[in-house]
């Protein structure tokens, strides 16, 4: 099976995607991720860091610290923000709750979110690569390669979602963002 899912990836063209939703590059960091220790974020119209749920920021800013904290492998502190977020139903909040458990090593937890992700947006390409990663470090490459399809089939060819995934099926890669 492993030999047919390279076989085929193989013989696609390969682009280089350091990370981020479906950009080539990582999430920058963040006064947060700069200044924030433990599970708080930088509120700048207070000027310190906060609780989360006690911040002035509004979800886009919530959703760029959630990422980069994520990013720098602060898990927790990317849940605190998630959790104050004003729609825990939104796709990409399901998401990363999934990408958070998963690389907490819970995976049947983070499949439940990522799962809830695709039936709230079916074209949610970034949860269909998280799943994918996820499945590849199961052993599960057959459920892996038909995400990576879905995600071609949607128009995601050489996103980042796409390409991530790819290498992930090749090599057993997961990617950290």
């Amino acid at each position: 099976m492993r030999l047919s899912v390279l076989a085929t990836l193989l013989v696609l063209p390969v682009s280089v995607y350091a990370a981020g939703e479906d950009n080539s590059t990582p999430p920058k960091p963040t006064d947060t991720v700069k200044e924030c220790w433990g599970k708080r974020v930088y509120d700048a119209d207070k000027g310190r860091c906060v609780k989360p749920e006690e911040s002035s920021l509004n979800d886009e800013q919530l959703y760029d610290d959630v990422r980069a904290l994520a990013y720098a492998g602060r898990l927790d502190a990317a849940q605190a923000a998630l959790a104050a977020m004003s729609d825990q139903n939104e796709s990409r909040v399901l998401t990363y709750w999934g990408f958070t458990h998963r690389k907490q090593g819970d995976f049947d937890l983070a499949t439940q979110f990522y799962q809830a992700a695709l039936k709230t947006d079916p074209d949610n390409l970034l949860a269909r690569s998280y799943y994918g990663q996820g499945l590849v470090q199961e052993g599960r490459l057959g459920e892996a390669f038909a995400q990576w399809k879905e995600i071609r089939t949607r128009g995601g060819a050489e996103t980042w979602a796409e390409v991530s995934l790819r290498a992930s099926l090749e090599d057993g890669r997961s990617f950290s963002y």
